[in-house]
């Protein structure tokens, strides 16, 4: 039984750790007839003959020619102009060879700046659906993409989830072109680099990483595409599928791998000689390696005096742990440590629990659940629908909700005080809102002892935390005295520029930089 039992343990293991064999392999590629009808055969039935293929047939000195495109992925106008015209008045002569048209188009005329020689049918099928034109010459056995897209897209706005009072209102957008050109305006240094890999076996996406190559690690660099090359999934559509793949291990709550969808913030941390993904049909950029501490700042950090830049960011930290402890502390004292309350708060507590049928801890898990369902329903539901659930919810639990003497008044103010303080620091939403039902059942069960334990094995996790060779809570563990600087507080610039902040410079980072191949 034990055996049978191994065995369909690693049959399961197999069915998802390694890909079918053809899949593995990789299908031959499949190369350019230069036959004009039996290559146009070929695609057509490879493409299923689907309705968005188009093809515009033209003849030039009996040479057919051929343009391959996806409707509505290229600028017909700009093609025209710049293509068909060009072409069709250009005077050959008879009986010209296929080969003059194609020297004319590679080498005499410069047509567009995005140009490519292609070979085989898979390389057609994933130009024309990037946006690009692809020309097809009977006779010839290789044809030319030209980068001509003009599919539409949302326009550039201002980021909605990184809101800044003096900085730079550009945000991310969907296509992928666009975003590495706003990182490029950003550092104009030909140490930048873009490097783009297609990912998804069905959908092809284009991931881009980018990084400064005087700056970022080798042996980093190097992981990051085994880990981008081990992806096996058949299709990419947001930035979070392949999130995932980036995070290190042990098994955590808090994410290692940053996210931003500002292009100031991006191009930061790549300076520092991080890494930088973008992912093409999503306005967020991934950021490896990231550390606990960044989330607590913000690009207004760096646009404001220095004093008041730690002052904002104390309270953050203030707020993060007050997301997380507040309601334990408040049950773990209402039911163990009544004595830790003053006189006059606790006559207040006793007489407003007196009138409610649960206790403290059921108390809270029933009203922060009752929040977290208003507040997904807020967010997901239509602005003004969502507007009015806000007020109803406020409503519900606010008055009614203690008017009928389900929930306590101090209950209340708690839940208020700690739901405020876990917007303070959106980017640790999701750890903080499963932590702090878990240290209300600590709280009502164990009390403040329980409590302390939990906050020791937090710690612990997250200082085990290690992605790229770059701990997690690192400056603050292993301590960095010189990154401390910019950490808890922030000094003026005048004491900033004396150093070019690093992250291979952090005390337990065990990546070096342009380290031996």
């Amino acid at each position: 039984m034990i055996e049978y039992l191994k065995a369909k343990v690693q049959a399961v293991r197999a069915r998802f750790t390694d890909p079918p064999e053809d899949e593995a392999e990789g299908s031959p590629a499949t190369y350019l007839t230069g036959d004009l009808s039996e290559d146009m055969v070929a695609l057509r039935e490879k493409y299923h003959n689907s309705s968005d293929f188009l093809t515009r047939e033209i003849t030039i000195e009996n040479v057919r020619v051929d343009f391959l495109m996806i409707e509505g992925m290229v600028n017909l106008q700009t093609m025209s102009e710049i293509l068909l015209e060009p072409l069709l008045n250009q005077k050959f002569g008879q009986n010209v060879p296929a080969k003059a048209i194609y020297d004319f188009i590679e080498e005499k005329s410069i047509m567009a700046a995005d140009m490519k020689d292609i070979f085989t049918y898979e390389e057609v099928f994933q130009f024309i659906m990037s946006g690009f034109v692809v020309i097809l010459i009977d006779g010839l056995p290789r044809g030319i993409a030209f980068g001509l897209q003009g599919f539409t897209f949302r326009s550039i706005t201002e980021p909605s989830s990184e809101v800044n009072e003096r900085g730079s209102r550009e945000g991310f957008t969907e296509p992928l072109r666009i975003n590495m050109t706003m990182v490029r305006r950003r550092i104009k240094s030909p140490n930048l680099k873009f490097e783009l890999f297609p990912v998804g076996r069905a959908s092809k996406t284009d991931i881009c990483l980018i990084y400064m190559t005087d700056k970022v690690s080798d042996r980093m660099l190097r992981d990051v595409r085994h880990r981008i090359k081990q992806i096996k999934l058949d299709i990419i559509l947001t930035s979070g599928y392949i999130q995932p793949f980036l995070e290190g291990r042990p098994w955590s709550l808090f994410s290692d791998v940053g996210t931003t969808e500002r292009p100031d913030t991006l191009a930061a941390k790549i300076f520092e000689g991080r890494i930088g993904i973008l992912v093409d049909g999503t306005p967020f950029a991934l950021i490896v390696p990231y550390l606990f501490s960044e989330n607590f700042q913000s690009l207004d950090d760096y646009a404001h005096r220095a004093y008041y830049a730690s002052f904002i960011r104390i309270i953050k930290y203030l707020s993060f742990a007050a997301g997380i402890l507040l309601p334990a502390v408040y049950v773990a004292i209402g039911t163990f440590h009544p004595e830790l309350f003053p006189h006059a708060l606790l006559f207040n507590v006793a007489a407003a629990e007196e009138t409610t049928p649960f206790p403290l801890a059921l108390e809270a898990l029933i009203i922060h659940l009752l929040y977290e369902i208003m507040r997904e329903a807020g967010l997901r539901l239509p602005s003004p629908i969502g507007h009015a659930v806000s007020i109803v919810g406020a409503l519900v639990i606010g008055d009614a909700a203690v008017t009928a003497g389900i929930i306590g008044a101090p209950m209340v103010l708690v839940v208020a005080t700690t739901a405020i303080a876990s917007f303070v620091v959106p980017s640790l939403y999701e750890p903080i809102s499963l932590l702090r039902f878990l240290f209300i059942v600590i709280g009502g069960t164990t009390g403040l002892y329980g409590i302390a334990l939990g906050c020791m094995v937090l710690l612990t996790n997250a200082c085990a935390l290690n992605t790229l060779g770059s701990p997690y809570l690192s400056p603050i563990a292993p301590f960095s005295l010189s990154a401390m600087r910019d950490t808890f507080f922030r000094l003026s610039f005048t004491r900033l520029q004396h150093k070019n902040a690093k992250i291979q410079d952090l005390n337990g980072v065990e990546i070096n930089s342009h380290e031996e191949e």
